[in-house]
């Protein structure tokens, strides 16, 4: 049986202060905990006897079977599954991030923690391990977006920082900067490098003008056919997928093996 602080406790993560005041966050899903068990500490699962059968050890703090419908009392989902349970909140090394050598994503303001959350199941898929988001970019580890990234948290880090100075920084190394503008290069015919940053934009604003000043190249994705009408604008999230699977299908052999874009 659950104990109602235990209740209070795992649906207070659901707010971002009580996350960060215990450098913890929530994932619940058969696949998807399974997929974080091996990259974050886990410090509590709650687990129906069929999942944990099939996992053998399973290296958790604390561990409960749930032989009733427990798990329904803490899920954020509307049709919970056999698990759900609690991860210590990583701390990673900005420096780590090197944009020299590798392409590296930035956000600038990005709200929905549903398209971040997308946003790092791309860049899994892409082969960008490093995501630097503006302090005010939605939190990598609520539970929309730990839901949406499917697992790929487990294998991208997200880092928060002032990005103004950390684009800053970049741009005094020479360090390609791009960005996505409805007024930009067409993306197809841009020329793009093995290396750099691509930053991308809040949902309704873009990028805001300070960072837009960092930018040295800007790039548009063409609508089809040119000149037709068409919707205002991309998704964040499709918007950057395109891009990212231009940059890759340039520099196709830079991918893992057995890795397609």
């Amino acid at each position: 049986m659950l104990s109602r602080k235990r209740i209070q406790y795992v649906r207070s993560l659901e707010a971002k202060k009580y996350r960060k005041l215990h450098r913890a966050f929530v994932a619940e899903g058969n696949k998807l905990v399974a997929d974080l068990m091996g990259a974050f500490e886990c410090e509590w699962m709650l687990a129906k006897p069929s999942w944990m059968a099939t996992r053998g050890d399973i290296p958790a703090g604390e561990l409960c079977v749930d032989l009733g419908d427990e798990i329904r009392k803490v899920s954020f989902l509307a049709t919970p599954q056999d698990v759900i349970a609690v991860f210590k909140c990583p701390s990673y090394d900005l420096g780590c991030a090197d944009a020299s050598s590798n392409l590296l994503l930035a956000l600038d303001g990005v709200q929905d923690p549903g398209n971040l959350g997308t946003i790092v199941r791309l860049a899994d898929w892409f082969g960008v391990e490093h995501i630097v988001c503006s302090a005010d970019t939605a939190d990598a580890f609520a539970p929309k977006a730990v839901q949406a990234s499917m697992g790929a948290l487990s294998r991208v880090r997200v880092h928060y920082t002032s990005l103004g100075s950390y684009l800053g920084e970049a741009f005094s190394r020479s360090i390609p900067l791009y960005g996505a503008f409805p007024g930009g290069e067409d993306l197809y015919g841009a020329g793009l490098s093995r290396s750099g940053i691509l930053v991308m934009g809040n949902e309704g604003n873009g990028i805001r003008a300070e960072i837009e000043a960092l930018i040295g190249h800007r790039l548009r994705i063409p609508s089809y056919p040119l000149g037709r009408t068409t919707s205002e604008s991309l998704n964040v999230a499709v918007a950057t997928a395109i891009v990212c699977a231009e940059f890759r299908r340039r520099f196709i052999s830079d991918l893992p093996p057995g890795r397609t874009p």
